[in-house]
């Protein structure tokens, strides 16, 4: 019965507030007001708490711009985390602008829509997403390419990398930051959360949006934190495969270290 009830609660909350700030995220998209960058944070903030997601961010964002944030991917529930943090745009692969609710919100959010396996389109794209780096957005780059469980960080796709290459010509000092950020589930209730309890937080592709995001919001009570590694300057000299394996170590390191509870807070 409690259960039911938070279910209810999450979609109603969901409803009230999506619809209040939707009116003034379309104007606000249609003038080109910069307020279309920001509400989507106001947003993320106010879901992770009907959901039950408390975030403690560890270190802080680069001030340097342009700025590339490399994360790793464990569930959807990092746009909401990582949305709450900061004023960002993510890159997500072409099939999520087509998914139920969370294609139109990502549409919404101003989120850069990728085909990565179809070569011909790379220029295109890598060109759109280092015209907003130039244009000062911070995005939110998830170099694994796909989800994991939650407990490791799988390899890191140099080719990802290539937005960053393609804003070296216009950017000041020829130079964009590429910041390592990890993304660590470790608690539920208030009780550390091992291996057994993790998936509740993890996503795998190969598990269904539906059954997964019910569990989510019916256990609810989720600490998740947030590492920020020192960025990294990147110019024309960096080799692109090397700074895409240092980016996935510091990654890996910070998610360690937040599952390990090592975390200087």
């Amino acid at each position: 019965m409690i259960a039911a009830l938070r279910i209810v609660f999450v979609f109603a909350g969901f409803l009230l507030l999506t619809l209040a700030l939707l009116p003034v995220q379309l104007i606000a998209l249609g003038l080109g007001h910069s307020v279309m960058q920001r509400l989507p944070r106001w947003w993320h903030q106010m879901m992770c708490r009907i959901i039950g997601l408390r975030v403690r961010v560890n270190g802080r964002i680069s001030s340097e711009r342009p700025l590339l944030l490399v994360a790793n991917h464990v569930s959807w529930k990092d746009i909401l985390v990582l949305g709450s943090v900061a004023d960002v745009v993510f890159i997500a692969k072409s099939e999520v602008r087509g998914w139920p609710v969370l294609g139109w919100l990502a549409r919404l959010q101003r989120t850069i829509f990728v085909e990565r396996e179809e070569r011909r389109k790379t220029g295109m794209q890598a060109s759109e997403v280092s015209s907003r780096l130039l244009s000062g957005e911070v995005v939110v780059l998830f170099a694994e390419g796909t989800t994991s469980d939650g407990n490791r960080v799988m390899p890191f796709n140099s080719s990802l990398f290539g937005a960053a290459s393609a804003a070296l010509p216009l950017a000041p000092e020829g130079k964009v930051h590429i910041q390592p950020l990890s993304i660590a589930y470790t608690g539920i209730h208030g009780m550390p959360m091992g291996r057994y309890h993790r998936p509740v937080a993890g996503w795998p592709g190969d598990v269904a949006l539906g059954p997964h995001l019910l569990r989510v919001i019916r256990d609810g009570a989720l600490d998740v934190d947030v590492v920020f590694s020192d960025a990294i300057p990147f110019d024309a000299s960096s080799d692109r495969k090397k700074t895409a394996r240092l980016v996935e170590v510091r990654v890996r390191e910070g998610l360690n270290a937040a599952l390990r509870g090592k975390l200087n807070r």
